[in-house]
């Protein structure tokens, strides 16, 4: 299978009206902060050959909910956590999900909010941010995402083969992750802030870990995007460059932010698809 057909096979055509995905988003606990929907776009991955399920991982401080999706047959599978946008882990997750799971990945998305409340219950980002997301250290994240880790096995993940993948704020989480885990093999962040002011639950951002970044990162990144200057995404390449980091960093001309998000305005088809592509790529390549 040469790389557009199998591109075209891990990307189903299948789309969503507005209704039905209002029906899906709901049943899944989507935040109506991200409305309005661009009905056209929202793309749906089915389950058929796959084993797909809710679980709660225990962290020793709470039951951490993850949504998880895995190849039904196969065992000792390459793992991919997968990290979320500010919303949670609503449909679209879920269905990035079920994704990797099509190209052989266990994918597990954790409910990494889940002691400080729950995004379902914001119906603007401005709260959400505020109130919630705020609120959630990075320490705290970074322990919940080895928890996971250290749960894949019992689902058929290869504790050998770790990668991991984010979004939006999952995107700075990737960068941060990928300094904090020796044991992962690899990182792909999708529009992930790399500059901040720090704070006592959020006291590093990724441009000041380049030194500790332990595993390969592919960072995914819109020219557009008014929230992460392009010039952040030069200094990020710059500094992995300097320190011999192995990277890769592609910014897409006419991109902005939340690109892949195929359930908002802000997708675009082609920085997408192409994306996925070297994400899959980029796995590979390095072992996962």
């Amino acid at each position: 299978m040469n790389e557009t057909a199998e591109l075209e096979s891990l990307l189903p055509a299948a789309r969503l009206t507005r209704r039905d995905f209002i029906v899906t988003a709901t049943a899944a606990g989507f935040a109506l902060a991200v409305q309005p929907v661009s009905a056209q776009t929202m793309i749906h991955t089915d389950e058929l050959g796959l084993r797909t399920g809710d679980a709660t991982v225990d962290t020793g401080s709470g039951e951490l909910p993850v949504y998880f999706a895995a190849p039904a047959e196969g065992k000792a599978l390459p793992t991919v956590l997968v990290v979320q946008e500010i919303f949670g882990v609503h449909e679209h997750i879920r269905d990035l999900c079920r994704r990797l799971a099509k190209a052989g990945y266990l994918a597990i998305a954790p409910e990494l909010y889940f002691r400080q409340g729950d995004a379902r219950k914001y119906d603007n980002i401005a709260d959400l941010l505020a109130d919630l997301v705020a609120k959630v250290p990075d320490a705290q994240v970074l322990s919940d995402l080895d928890k996971t880790a250290a749960w894949a096995p019992t689902q058929g993940g290869d504790p050998g083969r770790l990668a991991i993948t984010g979004f939006c704020w999952g995107g700075r989480i990737t960068w941060l992750y990928a300094a904090h885990n020796p044991a992962l093999k690899a990182a792909v962040a999708w529009y992930g802030r790399l500059d901040g002011v720090p704070s006592d639950l959020h006291p590093h951002h990724p441009l000041d870990l380049v030194d500790e970044i332990k595993a390969p990162v592919l960072g995914l990144y819109g020219a557009q995007d008014q929230g992460i200057p392009v010039d952040d995404v030069e200094a990020m390449r710059s500094a992995m460059a300097k320190a011999h980091k192995a990277f890769d960093i592609i910014i897409y001309p006419d991109a902005g932010h939340a690109f892949n998000a195929d359930y908002r305005p802000s997708y675009r088809e082609g920085p997408a698809r192409d994306g996925w592509k070297r994400m899959l790529a980029w796995l590979r390549q390095h072992g996962v």
